[in-house]
């Protein structure tokens, strides 16, 4: 029976990629995907999923007032999809996880959609909190902390600082999200050598071995 997988991390854990590889092995086998990505995340342009390491596939960009469900059917009746796959499937809306259930019930398609789970403040996007109660499978994609610890948290940086206030959907990649694990999230370090987006001060280079103050 066809189920519907939620498979979350923080950021850059390899979503992406999983899921370009997910669709790749589908249509290998001569099975249709039908690929999708909310419209609000353009950081490649609409309907584009894209992974960190440059790989790329179209998809069907998904709107607030865009019924999954319709546009599934629609899709269906000109080709049989074997397959849904749903990029930054966070920034869902109750509705659409609700039509993704319905595609698994009630035409017996799989659905895999990948997302974080919650965003730079630690509080649940609406798109993570439906698929946390609708999905069958839920599935960590893991990843890890500078300092080697698995990642849980997203530090949001903005001009070099760490910020846990502001609106929730501010879409972004690498420049302003970093992963971190729970206790360097509460700790406010971005990095080894970095406390609340500042670097510490660096020691004299003009010291000779052994020297002292």
């Amino acid at each position: 029976m066809a189920q519907l997988f939620y498979k979350y991390s923080t950021m850059n854990a390899g979503k992406s990629i999983e899921l370009i590889k997910v669709a790749y092995n589908y249509e290998e086998r001569g099975k249709r995907v039908l690929a999708m990505v909310p419209a609000v995340d353009t950081r490649h342009g609409t309907g584009m999923i894209t992974s960190r390491v440059g790989l790329q596939r179209d998809a069907i960009p998904i709107k607030a007032d865009t019924n999954i469900l319709e546009l599934f059917l629609k899709e269906n009746s000109r080709h049989q999809v074997d397959c849904v796959l749903i990029d930054e499937c966070h920034f869902l809306l109750k509705h659409h996880v609700q039509e993704l259930a319905e595609i698994v019930d009630s035409c017996n398609v799989p659905v895999m959609a990948y997302g974080l789970k919650n965003d730079f403040r630690n509080e649940l996007f609406e798109g993570s909190y439906y698929m946390l109660v609708y999905a069958d499978k839920i599935e960590e994609i893991k990843t890890i902390c500078w300092c080697g610890k698995k990642a849980t948290m997203a530090a949001r940086v903005v001009d070099g600082k760490f910020v846990k206030e502001g609106k929730q959907i501010l879409v972004g990649g690498n420049e302003m999200y970093v992963a971190l694990c729970r206790k360097h999230y509460n700790d406010g370090r971005l990095g080894p050598d970095i406390e609340s987006g500042r670097k510490r001060p660096e020691q004299r280079q003009d010291k000779k071995p052994g020297e002292q103050g």
